[in-house]
């Protein structure tokens, strides 16, 4: 499941963020979630995160943060990074998850039920312990609903 290529009119963002392990985040990034790999050396690899650019840095001694905030009953951690995907391809991607047995941050629910913003959401934790959240809404031009 690779997603290079997927370009919106959106300007892609990029993030550089730590990791411990090069390889482990190879895995993770590139076979789990299907991010299609660019350039990298010994230090840093980048990955085709769904259009945007992610590159995990090797910083050995970073640790993740264990800091959290109430969202709609469920502790979320804070600092998280993602990616708003279709509803098939966050289905797609919460199967994969299973497939690869990672193991669940928040386990994949919708959030906001029947409220304007209403969405799929799930977080998993790469290796190094980032924090990421996958969401899916029904009707995209809810991302940004008030009421």
């Amino acid at each position: 499941m690779a997603y290079g290529g997927r370009m919106t009119d959106l300007p892609p963002f990029h993030l550089a963020f730590p990791v411990h392990d090069l390889d482990a985040a190879r895995r993770f990034y590139g076979e789990i979630i299907g991010c299609d790999e660019g350039r990298s050396d010994d230090h840093w690899i980048d990955f085709d995160f769904f259009g945007h650019q992610i590159v995990a840095h090797l910083a050995a001694n970073a640790t993740a943060r264990a800091v959290s905030n109430a969202v709609d009953g469920h502790d979320v951690p804070v600092p998280h990074f993602g990616a708003v995907l279709d509803w098939e391809d966050f289905a797609a991607l919460r199967d994969r998850f299973e497939a690869t047995e990672t193991p669940w941050g928040i386990e994949p629910y919708v959030r906001f039920e029947g409220q304007p913003g209403e969405q799929a959401t799930m977080f998993v934790r790469d290796p190094s312990g980032n924090a990421l959240e996958f969401k899916a809404f029904r009707d995209r031009g809810q991302i940004f609903a008030k009421d």
